[in-house]
């Protein structure tokens, strides 16, 4: 089978389930996307599980290994329960099951922002509190390598944001006519950049994406924190955090790493609050790195 005919039928099996799990109550979805994840997942993503309890062990070194394995249980649960909510997004259901406090920090400043967030929760409701609040906002995301799968995920996002940009180089272009248009950018900062700066994360060295502090220092944007955290089943607390406070030196290579380093240092605390809610299969230390 060829690679197009592969991401095809990749697609028409996303499809397929997508629309089951959106045929099931939303409370019957996210359970049996979570438990199938929790028995599956480490079956069909060995290698992925492997890089968790690496990072797990690196991390929480004096962490018992059975918690540790907890920690890897309950996040393919969040994992699961995750995709099989996104087909439920353009609907009510997911927001009538979220408590969300601190818009007025986003709505006071009256002038387009970065919110930022990391694969925590179910992320798939970051953009869209920022949206809801009546906050035009464009995401920025990164791009199945499947572009049939692609298609299927950026069309279910498109009810909850004003537009999407995919990373790299066009969408960069793409972000800056969207700011100068008057949206708001949406972006999760927490995977690795391999062309990115080294910022400790969890005191060890990390690449990381600076895009938030290169546009925020060169448009003058406040960066928004929000997270969202699952409190049980299909249910969810987000919360939009105060605008993070920064100052241009006039170094911007210095402004930069302060800014990401910050950012950082404050996922790193809502990773090590709910351990288990967090993206522990993503390479996100380089592989020679060690506690």
């Amino acid at each position: 089978m060829n690679k197009d005919r592969k991401y095809r039928f990749e697609g028409v099996l996303v499809r397929g389930l997508f629309a089951f799990s959106r045929a099931l109550p939303l409370d019957v979805a996210s359970w049996l996307g979570g438990r199938l994840a929790e028995i599956f997942g480490p079956i069909i993503s060995y290698k992925a599980h492997g890089i968790a309890e690496k990072n797990l062990a690196m991390i929480f070194p004096d962490m018992p290994k059975k918690e540790r394995e907890k920690i890897r249980e309950k996040m393919w649960n969040n994992l699961g329960r995750t995709a099989a909510e996104l087909p439920h997004l353009p609907s009510e259901k997911l927001f009538a099951c979220m408590k969300v406090s601190g818009t007025e920090n986003a709505l006071a400043a009256g002038q387009p922002m970065i919110f930022f967030s990391g694969h925590f929760g179910n992320w798939e409701l970051t953009y869209p509190i920022a949206q809801n609040a009546g906050i035009e906002t464009a995401l920025i995301y990164r791009h199945a390598n499947n572009k049939y799968v692609d298609d299927i995920i950026t069309g279910i996002r498109a009810s909850r944001c004003a537009s999407q940009f995919p990373k790299g180089p066009r969408g960069a272009v793409k972000m800056a006519h969207a700011l100068k248009k008057g949206y708001s950018l949406a972006m999760l900062v927490d995977q690795k950049m391999n062309d990115g700066i080294s910022v400790p994360f969890f005191g060890l060295p990390a690449m990381t994406a600076p895009a938030v502090a290169i546009l925020a220092l060169r448009y003058d944007l406040p960066i928004i924190p929000a997270r969202i955290v699952r409190t049980g089943g299909a249910h969810f607390e987000g919360t939009v955090f105060p605008p993070l406070a920064y100052e241009k030196t006039g170094d911007d290579e210095k402004d930069i790493l302060t800014i990401m380093t910050v950012i950082n240092k404050m996922l790193e605390g809502w990773i090590r609050e709910n351990p288990e809610q967090w993206f522990w299969v993503h390479r996100r230390w380089p592989k020679d790195v060690t506690a």
